[in-house]
C-alpha cells in the first residue's frame, strides 16, 4: 500500500512518497524561511502563493527523483488542520486535484497526530505512551494509547515554545527564525538572569510563555545585558517548565515512556536535557530524528496509512472549515 502525503500547514512545502511494505520511497522539501525572514515571521498569505506556486513542480521533481509512477499510489494523504488556513486550502485542493485525476480515495491527516507518529518513521513505539509536542504553534502534553487514542493532559495558555523563542529573538535583535540563534547562544552563555518558571508549580498539566518572554523583554529595555548569557537563561527556565511538567504527567499516568516532536524538539539543549532525565530515571525516551522534527511529509504519510487501514476517508466536497474539521477529526481526536 502506498501514499502521496502533502503538507502545507505552515511555511515548508512537503511531499512524500511512502510505502507501508518498504517504507519511505522519496520525499521532497521547499523551505520559505528566507522569504519570510525579512517579514520578521511567516506571512500567511505569501505563505499560500508560495505553496501555490511550488507544488507542481516539487510533484515532478519526486517523480523524477524516484523514477516512480504516480498511478500506483493507493491513496492520497494531506494536511487538513491545524495550520494557516489559507496554506492549508492550497494542499487541501492540491491533494483532492491529484486524487480526483488518478480516481484514488483521500485521506485527511491531522497535523499534530502527523507528528506524533514521526517517531514510527524510525521506530515502531508499544502502548501506552506520553507525547509532549512542541512547536512553533503548539505546546502540548498527551496520553496515547493507540491510534486515534488521544488524552489532552495539558498545554499552553497563551505562547507556543516555539513562537516564545521567536518573539524573544526578536526582542534580542536576531531574524527570524529566532530558535536555532537562541539555542546556538544558549550554548556560549550562562543561565545568569533570573527569569520566571511560569505556573512550575501549580498541579495543573498547563504552561505559560508569556510572562517569559515579557520578562526578556524588561531586561533588553532595561540595561546592558550579554546575550549569550539571556538566551542561556531563556533556554533554561523553557526547559525547567517543561521538564517539570512532564515529569508531573508522568507521576500522574504512571508511563514512563515518552515521546517528544514538534519542531522544537531538533533543539539540542532540549534533546541533552530530556535524555538526561531519561538517563536519570529510566525513561523510555523517543526523539526524532531533526529532519522529521520540523513539518515534513514523512509523519503525514505514515499517519495516513494508519488512517487508511481505519477506513477513514474523506468526503468528495472536503474544505479545511470548522465544521468539517470537528465532523472529521471529532471521533478520533478529542
Amino acid at each position: 500500500m502506498i501514499t502521496l502525503a502533502i503538507e502545507t500547514s505552515c511555511d515548508e512545502t512537503a511531499l512524500a512518497l511512502y510505502s507501508q511494505e518498504h517504507g519511505l520511497i522519496g520525499d521532497v522539501l521547499l523551505s520559505q524561511t528566507k522569504i519570510h525572514q525579512e517579514f520578521g515571521g511567516v506571512v500567511p498569505e505569501l505563505s499560500a502563493r508560495e505553496h501555490t506556486k511550488n507544488l507542481l513542480p516539487l510533484l515532478d521533481l519526486l517523480l523524477k527523483k524516484t523514477n516512480f509512477d504516480l498511478s500506483k499510489i493507493d491513496f492520497v494523504s494531506f494536511t487538513l488542520t491545524p495550520g494557516l488556513i489559507l496554506s492549508l486550502v492550497v494542499g487541501a485542493s492540491f491533494a483532492k486535484s491529484v486524487a480526483y485525476a488518478l480516481r484514488k480515495p483521500l485521506v485527511p491527516v491531522h497535523h499534530l497526530e502527523g507528528h506524533i507518529y514521526s517517531v514510527f518513521v524510525e521506530k515502531p513505539i508499544s502502548y501506552p505512551f506520553l507525547a509532549l509536542i512542541v512547536s512553533g504553534g503548539h505546546t502540548d502534553l498527551y496520553l496515547v494509547e493507540g491510534f486515534g487514542k488521544y488524552t489532552f493532559l495539558g498545554g499552553t495558555l497563551d505562547d507556543a515554545v516555539g513562537e516564545s523563542y521567536d518573539k524573544t529573538a526578536r526582542l534580542m535583535g536576531f531574524g527570524y527564525p529566532g530558535g536555532p540563534i537562541l539555542d546556538r547562544l544558549a550554548k556560549e552563555g550562562k543561565p545568569s538572569y533570573n527569569l520566571p518558571r511560569p505556573m512550575i508549580e501549580e498541579p495543573t498539566l498547563n504552561m505559560s510563555f508569556s510572562g517569559l518572554k515579557t520578562a526578556v523583554r524588561r531586561i533588553v529595555e532595561s540595561c546592558e545585558y550579554s546575550k549569550e548569557d539571556l538566551a542561556s537563561s531563556f533556554q533554561n527556565a523553557v526547559l525547567d517548565v517543561l521538564e517539570a511538567k512532564t515529569l508531573k504527567a508522568i507521576e500522574l499516568t504512571r508511563i514512563k515512556r515518552l515521546i517528544v516532536v514538534g519542531g522544537v524538539s531538533a533543539n539540542s539543549g532540549l534533546r541533552q536535557r530530556f535524555s538526561m532525565l531519561a538517563d536519570k530515571l529510566g525513561i523510555e525516551l523517543y526523539i526524532p530524528h531533526p529532519k522529521l522534527s520540523t513539518d515534513n511529509a514523512v509523519m503525514i504519510a505514515y499517519a495516513g496509512l494508519e488512517r487508511f487501514k481505519k477506513g477513514i476517508t474523506a468526503p468528495d466536497d472536503i474544505n479545511p472549515e470548522p465544521n468539517m474539521l470537528l465532523e472529521t477529526f471529532g471521533r478520533l481526536w478529542s
